[in-house]
């Protein structure tokens, strides 16, 4: 049976619990469909299909599948965040320098878990996005945000081992580009312990080269 949102759709600006399922579930399915179909070749009603809703319900929430997308961006990086402050505001061991360096990596690559499924969808909206120079902004935006969100914490696992950031713009972007190279070497070569502990080796470099001991 398929579920028809005109009631919902009637009251856009109320936020109701079941407002709040139809969101989640089409945000469930809309990645499903995604990674089977690949973002371009997705469609509004594969999505509605997939999540047992009317078009009706899809256009009361999200005004085009970019959007859908930016959401559920926008939702997966909350999570990020939120496990990456969990991983390091817990005990250390205490170590100082190199090994303290190390164990602020570990925690940080934890958090960041290698997600085959994700990474497909959002480099194939990468593609898009570089199309359209409007949308190209708002993701240039909403990464430059998530960086800074970021950062505090890197800072704070850094200092936890003895260490500061010695150009903190410097070292997020450096990270980043680190996290995104590896990540697709770790994909190609999933059962290689020799990828994983070079991704790793690489993270502690950049945190040992961008930081000084305080």
């Amino acid at each position: 049976m398929r579920v028809d949102d005109t009631a919902e759709s009637a009251t856009p600006k109320r936020v109701t619990k079941r407002r709040i399922q139809t969101r989640e579930r089409l945000l469930d399915a809309a990645l499903l469909v995604f990674a089977e179909e690949g973002f371009g070749r997705s469609t509004v009603e594969q999505i509605c299909e997939r999540a047992g809703y009317t078009r009706g319900a899809f256009y009361s929430n999200f005004a085009s599948l970019d959007e859908l997308f930016l959401a559920m961006w926008e939702q997966r990086s909350a999570q990020m965040l939120a496990d990456l402050r969990e991983a390091v505001s817990g005990e250390y061991t205490g170590e100082p320098g190199e090994l303290g360096v190390v164990e602020s990596t570990a925690r940080i690559l934890d958090a960041i878990p290698i997600d085959d499924q994700w990474y497909r969808i959002t480099a194939e909206f990468t593609a898009h996005a570089l199309r359209n120079p409007s949308l190209k902004r708002v993701m240039a935006a909403r990464e430059e945000a998530i960086l800074a969100t970021i950062l505090p914490i890197v800072e704070a696992a850094l200092a936890r081992a003895g260490r500061r950031a010695t150009d903190p713009q410097a070292l997020g972007r450096a990270l980043v580009a680190v996290h995104d190279g590896t990540t697709v070497q770790c994909l190609m070569e999933p059962e290689s312990d020799t990828v994983r502990r070079a991704r790793t080796n690489l993270f502690v470099s950049v945190l040992r080269n961008y930081s000084e001991e305080v």
